[in-house]
């Protein structure tokens, strides 16, 4: 899949801008705040509804700008489409796919599918569970549209339940309500395990290749899922699943009414990082935790291809200057198949090593 052209109008510092991308790599370079990564994040808002940077719709908007609308021309799956998003304070998100309102942001994930690499993205390694944890989000969201909807489910539940604990102080009576929400808990749940668990198995391969390949053999990679400790086997029956976790649940009643907080739930699953068999995130250096990381994208990439048939597009946000030349040389031998879109604050960094269009952004304008 790729896309073909992208139309902004107030979004970021872009007050309007149209530009169309060559199907194999782009390079943006540009200094720095002049709208390298705002291009990226405008790709991104077209393939997940959402920001990567930002939690809030509102900080999209161009200052003094009323709203924004981003539109992308993309060719996926053998046809052509046209995503569109438009925002303004106080109206609802508009999203549309070929003209046709969109329910949810799931239909764009059905249409356009990107691995998004940004400098930060190197620490995935070192920080806690939330960040591998949103990590298989991102993917799962795009590949299966159901883990999607469980996903969005159990986080409404999961509000509810806390409110419901933070609460029982002083009504009691909302103590009758938490079986209900419990069961829900667990059956949405289940469902969380059952892909997560599966997409770690598949990560586990092609991550161990990607990073013996950058260490040059030297180093072994592992990943290893881990869920509520009654799961005897995440890739087991789903009713199983189901049991299990409200077993835990049964063994946690009296802490979470105590603590009131929800302690029970693949809301604190992790994606434990090994070399060597240790943990990475305690026992990593600067340029093994780096190399781990971008394993675990490369490899996130090459599942989209699997599963998909076609390779997701790829974003890499200045990840480059992070690198010692032997890793960037690994990168670019990876980034071949799909569409790449790449920047970096020189035009002459990338000089020679790729083919494809180079664009200067200069204070929200493309040259």
């Amino acid at each position: 899949m790729e896309i073909n052209s992208l139309r902004l109008e107030d979004f970021r510092n872009y007050c309007g801008e149209f530009v169309e991308f060559d199907p194999v790599c782009n390079v943006i370079w540009g200094e720095n705040a002049q709208g390298k990564t705002n291009l990226l994040e405008a790709i991104c808002c077209l393939a997940w509804g959402r920001s990567p940077r930002t939690r809030s719709d509102r900080e999209l908007i161009r200052f003094g700008a009323e709203g924004f609308r981003v539109e992308g021309a993309i060719a996926s799956r053998g046809r052509e489409f046209c995503s569109r998003i438009e925002y303004a304070p106080g109206r609802k998100k508009r999203i549309t796919v070929n003209g046709v309102a969109a329910r949810t942001a799931a239909a764009l994930s059905d249409v356009l599918n990107v691995v998004f690499f940004a400098p930060e993205d190197l620490q995935l390694i070192r920080a806690g569970a939330a960040e591998r944890r949103r990590f298989m989000d991102a993917s799962l969201c795009q590949l299966r549209p159901r883990y999607a909807e469980a996903l969005s489910e159990y986080h409404r539940l999961h509000e509810h339940k806390t409110r419901i604990l933070r609460d029982c102080d002083q009504r009691p009576d909302l103590i009758a309500t938490l079986p209900d929400f419990n069961l829900r808990l667990a059956e949405t749940g289940a469902v969380l395990i059952h892909y997560r668990s599966r997409f770690a198995a598949l990560l586990q391969d092609a991550a161990a290749a990607a990073h013996g390949e950058c260490s040059g053999g030297r180093e072994a990679l592992a990943v290893r899922y881990q869920t509520v400790k009654t799961v005897t086997d995440p890739l087991g029956d789903y009713r199983q699943l189901v049991a299990q976790l409200l077993e835990h649940q049964r063994q946690h009643h009296y802490a979470e009414i105590s603590s009131r907080q929800c302690l029970s739930g693949p809301h604190k699953d992790d994606l434990e990082v090994l070399l060597d068999g240790r943990p990475a995130r305690s026992f990593a250096s600067q340029g093994q935790t780096r190399t781990a990381a971008l394993s675990l994208k490369l490899a996130a990439r090459e599942i989209h291809r699997e599963i998909l048939g076609e390779y997701p597009v790829l974003l890499l946000d200045d990840v480059l200057s992070e690198l010692d030349p032997r890793r960037q040389e690994f990168v670019l031998n990876r980034i071949g198949g799909g569409q790449v879109f790449i920047t970096c604050c020189e035009d002459d960094r990338l000089g020679g090593l790729l083919s494809g269009r180079v664009f200067h952004t200069r204070g929200g304008k493309l040259e």
